[in-house]
């Protein structure tokens, strides 16, 4: 069987990162999208909130797997079986920070695969950060969050704002 890992901090989710996980569903037999903890970032969204924003969306997709992880995601996929990890990349300097870690990744596992997909025009741009400036000043992100999940996203941003 063939499976892959999509990992991220998904603070929120966004449409670009549901394009991934719909494209990459349909290359593999089964798909683990893991909240990633990353110690450097200031989280909006626990942990568990990212984990059911992402099982709303996902709720359609068989072959999906929503998880989380507190430990390097190269050793959650060893320990899943699985040797594909997917990552998106929307510009140069995503494309810079992906290939540290990709080599980061290859010399603590060195049977993983690292799989770059790029969003489509209309999600290239979108990010996790911009969602939550929109929110700040009371703009519309519907069409940049799932909507499954927008009404979630704003009262939790609009908490956290005032």
């Amino acid at each position: 069987m063939k499976k892959a890992i999509y990992p991220g901090t998904f603070d929120p989710l966004t449409t670009g990162h549901l394009d991934i996980i719909k494209r990459s569903s349909q290359m593999f037999e089964e798909l683990h999208v893991v909240v990633a903890d990353d110690y450097t970032k200031k989280h909006s969204f626990t942990e568990q909130e990212r984990v059911q924003f992402i099982k709303k969306c996902v709720a359609n997709f068989k072959n999906v797997i929503v998880s989380s992880t507190n430990d390097l995601v190269v050793r959650y996929a060893k320990e899943n079986d699985i040797n594909i990890m997917i990552r998106g990349l929307r510009n140069f300097a995503d494309y810079e920070k992906e290939y540290q870690l990709f080599q980061f990744n290859r010399h603590i596992n060195s049977n993983i695969e690292t799989i770059f997909l790029i969003p489509t025009h209309k999600e290239q741009y979108v990010s996790s950060s911009s969602i939550k400036e929109l929110v700040k000043f009371n703009a519309d992100i519907s069409k940049f969050v799932p909507k499954e999940i927008v009404c979630d996203v704003i009262a939790k941003l609009k908490k956290e704002t005032y």
